[in-house]
């Protein structure tokens, strides 16, 4: 997959599209969809509308870019009176009904972006108190409201309530579960005839957990309790130089994510890349690269266990993955920031690509670019104080200057407030 988004958003469009495939061969052809001012990209948003937005926002944010306000007022807008968000919503005008299909995911990382650019403070309480009621019994959360719980949706929403500055373990259901009690459950175990120490999105019908590449990037990002936009683990705080192998045990949410990196590492080993298998009944039986769970993937090892572990799968999308992204749009450069962001890489220079200025480039400008990093720019804004910085301790000195040569010439003083 090219974004992170559940098997079952996968599954209703296929859905979608097999309704309609009897039908679309006499059908006029579909009208090119409006795409909002402030929506970032050009394709038909109605499964990833707020998702893409999200991660644009958040990725320009990691950079010290700060996006356009009609860009944040969109998704803002996007949002519905209970506090969930859908994956789209053409009219945002009308209110959100019964019929509305929230989405936990898009909700998740709203409140991701949302909760970094601060000044949202309303919107994140209202997704957050959203997301606690539609919390499974088992602790998890399943794509909608009301599916079965798993890893992927359950890690996003506890990257999204660090984000919102909640403690996850602390956010439990009616039967005392928490998030981490579900995310351990997809967990495949070490002595598995394959994959073990991966995550499985759901056990299937007869319980068996199945690894799946996507599951594990997320897991492994869920376990530590991480957003999307994760760091790095520092020098001092690294268990080991490699990821140490599938540990059997009493499985906490931190060794379920040591050994979902272990498996990561395992796999990207053999290529530097992950692999999208090939989809039931196609003609065409080769494994491809899959570009957005191997970026998922480099943010994973770098937030288990440092910045070294993930040079393999970095390089190897610095090399291959500029074509992807500019295919794909917003969420997939946002994706390789992500990436860059967790390696202390320069987005600026990535494999030749500069991929502040490309993800800028698929919405509105931004308020302001980026000055040296996402860091500095958060100091210097804390440090002067007022968000005038610099420019402002000048003009003080320009206006001291000024009134000491009407001293020295011996003109009459007036003072002035402006």
């Amino acid at each position: 997959m090219t974004l992170r988004r559940s098997a079952a958003a996968v599954l209703a469009a296929s859905a979608v599209l097999c309704a309609s495939a009897a039908t679309a061969a006499v059908a006029a052809p579909s009208p090119t969809p409006v795409i909002p001012s402030g929506l970032y990209g050009e394709k038909d948003p109605t499964y990833d509308g707020v998702w893409r937005q999200s991660l644009a926002l958040l990725a320009q944010d990691t950079v010290g870019v700060e996006p356009a306000a009609k860009a944040v007022n969109w998704l803002v807008g996007q949002q519905c009176d209970s506090g969930g968000f859908p994956s789209f919503r053409a009219d945002a005008a009308e209110p959100c009904t019964s019929k509305t299909m929230l989405d936990s995911n898009a909700t998740a990382a709203a409140v991701q972006a949302l909760s970094a650019l601060g000044g949202q403070d309303a919107a994140v309480k209202k997704s957050v108190g959203w997301l606690k009621g539609v919390q499974n019994q088992d602790g998890g959360w399943g794509y909608n409201p009301g599916s079965p719980s798993d890893a992927n949706s359950t890690s996003i929403v506890i990257g999204a309530l660090a984000a919102a500055g909640e403690k996850p373990a602390g956010v439990k259901s009616k039967k005392g579960k928490s998030p981490y009690d579900a995310l351990v459950t997809f967990s495949v175990p070490c002595d598995a005839k394959t994959g073990g120490g991966a995550f499985a999105y759901q056990p299937d019908k007869s319980g068996k957990l199945a690894p799946n590449a996507d599951a594990t990037a997320a897991g492994v990002l869920g376990g530590l309790g991480q957003g999307l936009d994760a760091r790095a683990k520092k020098p001092a705080d690294k268990p080991s130089p490699k990821p140490v192998e599938c540990v059997k045990g009493d499985l906490t949410p931190a060794r379920a994510a040591a050994n979902g990196a272990a498996h990561l590492d395992a796999v990207l080993a053999k290529s530097g890349h992950l692999d999208t298998p090939p989809m039931p009944g196609a003609e065409d039986t080769e494994a491809k690269p899959d570009f957005g769970n191997t970026a998922d993937a480099v943010v994973a090892l770098a937030a288990q266990g440092g910045a070294e572990q993930a040079n393999r799968p970095l390089e190897w999308l610095e090399k291959n993955a500029a074509d992807w992204a500019k295919e794909n749009g917003p969420a997939a450069y946002a994706q390789l920031v992500f990436a860059a962001n967790a390696t202390g890489s320069d987005p600026k220079n990535f494999g030749g690509t500069n991929l502040v200025t490309a993800l800028n480039a698929t919405g509105p400008a931004p308020e302001a670019a980026e000055s040296r990093s996402g860091e500095d720019e958060k100091k210097d804004k804390k440090d002067s104080g007022n968000g005038f910085g610099d420019w402002w301790f000048v003009a003080i000195l320009f206006v001291a200057s000024v009134g000491v040569g009407i001293l020295f010439s011996g003109r009459k003083k007036k003072n002035q407030q402006r």
